[in-house]
C-alpha cells in the first residue's frame, strides 16, 4: 500500500525531456520517443515500477498516441485562480481518501479553436518549488484514456512561465495497480474536446 502521490512516477527523468522542442519539430519527436523509451523500460524492470510483478514479462511498452507538435503551449503564465471553488480544498483519490491540496493557479490556451482553461494544483507533500500539478480530462476519458484523467507535471522556465506538452500527458499508477492512491481529477479541468496525445490506454481495456 502507497500513500505517495502517484503523479511523481513518470518524471523520473523529467528534467532531461521537459523542453526539448526548442531544437525544432524532428529534434523534439525524437526526444519524447526516447523519454518513452526510457519509461518503457523503467516500468518494465525497476523496483519502484507500477506494473505488477506477474504482468512484467509480457509487458512490451505503453500505448501512446502518435507525437503531436501542435498540442505543445509555451510561454503560458500561471494566473491567480479566481474561480468559485475554495483555494484549499480535498481531492478525492482512487481509493476513497481525500488528500489536502491547493489551487495554485490557472493556465489559459487556445486549443481547438477556442480558448481553454485548466486549473493547476499543489498537493499536501509535493515540493512547492514552483512546479505544479495539472490533471485533466478530455473528450477520450473513459474511452481510449483512463476516465479518471491524465496527468500533467509542469515546472516553471527560468522566465517563470510553463509549458502545457499534452504530448507528456499520463496516466496515473492506480491504473495498473489498485494499490495507489491518485488523485481524481476535479470536474474544473474537463476539456471539451479530444487531446489525441500522450498515454492512452491499449484498445482492448478501455475503461
Amino acid at each position: 500500500m502507497t500513500d505517495a502521490h502517484d503523479h511523481g512516477h513518470a518524471d523520473h527523468d523529467h528534467d532531461e525531456h521537459e523542453h526539448h522542442h526548442h531544437e525544432g519539430p524532428h529534434d523534439y519527436v525524437a526526444a519524447i520517443e526516447g523519454y518513452r523509451a526510457e519509461k518503457d523500460a523503467f516500468f518494465k524492470s525497476a523496483p519502484g515500477s507500477p506494473i505488477p510483478l506477474e504482468e512484467r514479462d509480457d509487458f512490451s511498452g505503453l500505448p501512446y498516441y502518435p507525437v503531436d507538435v501542435d498540442l505543445v503551449f509555451e510561454g503560458l503564465n500561471l494566473a491567480p485562480y479566481v474561480g468559485n471553488e475554495p483555494t484549499s480544498f480535498q481531492i478525492p483519490t482512487s481509493d476513497g481518501r481525500l488528500r489536502p491540496a491547493r489551487r495554485a493557479g490557472t493556465f489559459t490556451f487556445e486549443a481547438g479553436g477556442a480558448p481553454r482553461r485548466l486549473t493547476a494544483y499543489e498537493l499536501e507533500g509535493a515540493h512547492h518549488d514552483g512546479s505544479v500539478f495539472v490533471p485533466f480530462l478530455d473528450e477520450t476519458s473513459g474511452a481510449e484514456t483512463y476516465g479518471a484523467g491524465r496527468y500533467l507535471d509542469l515546472e516553471p522556465d527560468e522566465d517563470g512561465s510553463y509549458a502545457i506538452d499534452f504530448n507528456l500527458a499520463y496516466h496515473p499508477s492506480c491504473v495498473y495497480a489498485p494499490q495507489f492512491s491518485c488523485p481524481l481529477t476535479p470536474a474544473e479541468n474537463r476539456l471539451p474536446i479530444r487531446i489525441e496525445a500522450g498515454e492512452r490506454l491499449a484498445e482492448d481495456t478501455a475503461h
